[in-house]
This record gives structure tokens, C-alpha cells and sequence, in this order.
């Protein structure tokens, strides 16, 4: 029997981790259509707040369709996911 793989997780801020490879888009709150997808996902019971009664600065959309609500700024998640990646993942064209 294989060995389980190992997870990459990537540290959200206030010991909150998510899997990397769950993550699907990493957004800005700042947007109606955003703000309209929490609110959904907040009533439906989707939404999960990983921010510690901080403000919210990035929302995670996960591949279950749950939003992950997080108080760090998207660039330095996703520098965080890249890292995790390598350099090749974050090489620009």
C-alpha cells in the first residue's frame, strides 16, 4: 500500500490553514458581485470566517463552493500559494 501524499497547506492568517490544492480563485472583497457572494454563501452556510473579528481583505473560493473569509490581502496569500508552487507557478510570461 502507497503512503499517503503529503497536503501543502497555506498558512490564512490567525493559525488558520487551507489546502492549497482546494483553492480555486483568491478575490477582493471590495466588489458588489464579491460582497453578493458572501452574503449567498454566509445564508447558505458556505462561508467559513477565518478572519478573528479582523476586517475581511481576501475571500478564497474553495472547489467544495465554500468562500474562506481571511484578514490578510490576496497578494500575500497567494505569494504564500506560490511559494508552495515553486518558482515556475509564479513566473510571469
Amino acid at each position: 500500500m502507497d503512503a499517503p501524499s503529503a497536503i501543502a497547506l497555506v498558512h490564512v492568517g490567525f493559525g488558520g490553514m487551507i489546502a492549497a490544492n482546494r483553492i480555486v480563485a483568491i478575490l477582493s472583497p471590495d466588489s458588489s458581485p464579491t460582497r453578493r457572494m458572501i452574503r449567498l454563501a454566509k445564508e447558505q452556510g458556505r462561508a467559513i470566517d477565518m478572519t478573528n473579528g479582523r476586517k475581511t481583505k481576501s475571500v478564497i473560493i474553495l472547489d467544495s463552493d465554500h468562500l474562506a473569509l481571511a484578514a490578510l490581502h490576496p497578494e500575500t496569500i497567494a505569494g504564500r500559494l506560490g511559494d508552495l508552487r515553486g518558482p515556475e507557478a509564479t513566473a510571469h510570461e
